[in-house]
């Protein structure tokens, strides 16, 4: 396990996914979209439907499309927590998607994740780069660390913070947060 903060109840880390972990990050994904769709008025079959298949096609479209990606679950403790996949290649280090459960969500561990990709990334001369979508409120976070809108696609901004330096007193080193050891 890479290890991380100290937070809270128990100690944050990240462990590489496997094949065992894909109910939990389907569990996950879902709980990302689960109340947009119930918006819709669709049976709760459907929307549970809905969501597996489209967690399928992500699955399948991040695995293709960052063969040398990492794919991590967040741990509290024992505990897994929620999700955080990475793409260390060339100039650019991309955070391509991060998630928490919902009990999770809103207590700085998503905030300190980010903190220790940025850093990461700054201390190897990288650009960071992401995509979220338009009317997520976390782009106030992003634009704090020093990501600026570089394009979008009506879904979704796209956002890149430049090779430069990086202080923030809340940025936790993560060990591994790399492309060592990427798969």
């Amino acid at each position: 396990m890479r290890e991380m903060a100290n937070t809270g109840g128990g100690h944050l880390s990240l462990r590489s996914a496997s094949e065992i972990d894909i109910e939990f990050l389907r569990t996950v994904f879902e709980s990302t979209r689960a109340q947009e769709f119930a918006q819709a008025g669709w049976s709760v079959e459907r929307v549970k439907a809905l969501l597996a298949d489209q967690f399928s096609m992500q699955h399948e479209y991040y695995r293709r499309h960052y063969p040398h990606g990492r794919f991590d679950v967040v741990m509290l403790g024992k505990t897994a927590i929620g999700r955080l996949y990475h793409d260390w290649q060339g100039a650019e280090a991309r955070l391509i998607d991060i998630a928490l459960l919902p009990a999770y969500r809103r207590g700085g561990i998503g905030g300190r994740l980010v903190r220790a990709f940025v850093a990461q990334a700054a201390a190897r001369a990288m650009a960071a780069v992401l995509y979220v979508e338009i009317d997520n409120p976390v782009q106030e976070l992003y634009r704090r660390l020093g990501f600026e809108a570089v394009g979008e696609n009506g879904v979704y901004l796209q956002m890149r913070r430049a090779a430069a330096p990086f202080i923030d007193e809340r940025a936790v080193p993560v060990p591994g947060l790399t492309a060592e050891g990427a798969m």
